[in-house]
């Protein structure tokens, strides 16, 4: 007789055979990267860039004048939001914006978990630049950004590919217990191949792939700063887990960072305010 297949290889043979369509980074969003990596951004360019997609527009805006940035007028188009709150943090709205419509599903079950994987995704992005601007590690801002947002993106394919199975065999039962599991043993290298496959640099595909691991480069800035926010969201349920009994300044990641109690402390209480941004 034969024995059943499990989640994990259909899941694995539905990612091999191509017969899902794979999360594509933002073209837009990767135009303002571009101009953002130069010595001298335009803010013209930033501006046309996003004005020309309607939608990423819109959410940008939305964001914007979310309780996060809003100040005491409301912000009407994006040039006002580029002179207010400046390119660096319109890069990271943009890339925000652009990267929500990802977390969507028609499906239930998948479409709650996309939702907490997003918040987790945003609560890391953020954190891992509060982190960058705490001391001096000689990590920038965008890259932390970005390190934070995508290094649980193997999370989300997972999820886009059982929605995929789901729809195929309705009839087929998948236990919370069973996607968790999926997600926890498949996300890392799923994730490291599609940030491959988006082209994004060597050292983005690494976080994605090592930020679980036991042994940790303790050379890698930027690896360890992420794992860091990673814990703190772990600890206060943002995301698809809470732990809250992580002693967060007796960690590995901690020490090697330098961060005291305090940093911690202050950490835990700026990432509830990014709530509101995953809305």
């Amino acid at each position: 007789m034969t024995a059943p297949i499990s989640l994990i290889d259909v899941i694995n043979q539905c990612i091999e055979s191509d017969a899902v369509s794979l999360p594509v980074f933002n073209s837009a969003a990767a135009r303002i990267q571009q101009e953002m990596a130069k010595k001298e951004p335009d803010l013209q360019i930033l501006e046309k860039i996003i004005i020309s997609d309607q939608a990423l527009a819109t959410q940008v805006l939305k964001i914007a004048n979310s309780s996060f940035y809003r100040g005491l007028a409301e912000i009407g188009t994006v040039r006002a939001a580029i002179m207010r709150l400046g390119m660096k943090e319109i890069e990271k709205i943009v890339l925000l914006a652009a990267s929500k419509q990802h977390f969507k599903s028609t499906d239930k079950t998948i479409s709650l978990l996309m939702k907490k994987l997003w918040q987790h995704a945003v609560g890391c992005a953020y954190g891992t630049v509060w982190l960058a601007k705490r001391h001096t590690y000689g990590v920038d801002q965008s890259q932390a950004f970005f390190g934070g947002l995508f290094h649980d993106v193997g999370k989300l394919l997972i999820l886009v590919v059982i929605e995929h199975v789901k729809r195929k065999n309705s009839a087929l039962k998948i236990t919370d217990g069973l996607l968790m599991e999926a997600m926890a043993k498949l996300h890392a290298r799923e994730g490291n191949k599609l940030l491959k496959q988006w082209n994004m640099p060597e050292y983005f595909c690494v976080i994605a792939r090592d930020h679980h691991t036991a042994e940790i480069d303790d050379k890698n800035s930027l690896l360890l700063l992420v794992r860091m926010a990673n814990l703190v969201c772990h600890k206060l349920g943002i995301g698809l887990t809470k732990d809250p009994t992580l002693v967060l300044p007796a960690t590995v990641e901690a020490n090697l960072l330098n961060l005291t109690e305090i940093d911690l402390a202050e950490l835990e209480i700026a990432l509830e305010d990014t709530a509101v941004l995953s809305n």
